[in-house]
């Protein structure tokens, strides 16, 4: 992964508003340091994962099964909350299922399919991870009061609602 460690200054982005003239410099800057920020974050959760011999996207496939009342769930609906596809999903539980933390479950009705299901392995792995993570959490998000929290929140919803318009098929 790509990382911009050196942000462009006001007056750079000044002069590329000047050859560009649809650049917003704020809106670039932002965006430019909501970018680092966000892959200084997967860097440091990667980073706190594999301290617990962790990917994230086997993280998250154990976290969305704890998050089920039966700790169980379809790979199909894993791939779609995770946002990849069947095949990578598949790989996914290839590998959690060999460190033995899920197990997949044969559904008797229709033998072409199957359950995914968080093993006590699994839940035991979770409950290793989750407290480092908490830990980490609460130091990063420190300097922010809880309404500067909630404000961070709204503010980075009304960004997600704004990336409707950026057309990922064009």
């Amino acid at each position: 992964m790509l990382q911009l460690r050196d942000l462009p200054t006001q007056e750079i982005l000044q002069r590329f508003a000047q050859r560009y003239p649809a650049a917003d410099v704020t809106s670039i800057a932002s965006f430019l340091m909501l970018l680092r920020v966000a892959t200084d974050l997967s860097v440091a959760l990667d980073a706190c994962l594999s301290k617990h011999d962790l990917l994230q996207g086997r993280w998250w496939v154990l976290i969305l099964l704890m998050r089920e009342a039966d700790l169980t769930s379809t790979p199909s609906v894993l791939a779609e909350k995770l946002g990849v596809t069947r095949a990578t999903m598949t790989g996914l539980l290839d590998g959690l299922e060999q460190g033995g933390l899920v197990q997949r479950i044969s559904v008797p009705e229709d033998r072409r399919s199957v359950k995914i299901q968080l093993t006590a392995a699994g839940q035991a792995k979770l409950d290793a991870v989750m407290p480092d993570y908490y830990t980490r959490l609460r130091l990063c998000m420190r300097g922010l009061s809880e309404q500067q929290r909630n404000d961070l929140q709204a503010i980075l919803g009304v960004i997600d609602l704004g990336m409707s318009a950026w057309d990922f098929n064009q």
